[in-house]
């Protein structure tokens, strides 16, 4: 079983900064097997449907962005703390959403929510005008 725990979340101003943190646990945690794994952080605003967000191979460190996150965001992890971050700056009202880390067995990044196998709880994220 895998566990994922977000945390970071919370109220902002248009143009400030905001980390997202994603714990992995369980079998998810094991050194063995967390190298055959990508993460990823999708979103959720109100009314609208789950989109992807960032990306991450945990083994290569390869990502993949949306167009919308591009210079904005920046996806990471650290191996050893089994945790992948998302780092966004410039955040914009339009990013006012429900936060999701997420993770998929095999080390290759995939933008669609349903290729991933774990989800969190979530985490808001509010950004004011």
């Amino acid at each position: 079983q895998v566990q994922l725990v977000e945390s970071g979340g919370g109220l902002v101003q248009a143009g400030g900064s905001m980390r997202l943190s994603c714990v992995a646990s369980g079998r998810a945690g094991s050194g063995r097997t967390s190298s055959n794994a990508a993460m990823a952080w999708f979103r959720q605003a109100p009314g609208k449907e789950r989109e992807f967000v960032a990306t991450i191979s945990w083994s290569a460190g390869t990502t993949r962005y949306a167009d919308s996150a591009k210079g904005r965001f920046t996806i990471s992890r650290d191996t050893a703390k089994n945790t992948a971050y998302l780092q966004m700056n410039s955040l914009k009202p339009e990013d006012t959403a429900v936060y999701y880390c997420a993770l998929r067995w095999g080390d290759i990044t995939n933008t669609q929510s349903q290729r991933y196998d774990y989800w969190g709880q979530g985490t808001q994220v509010t950004v004011s005008s």
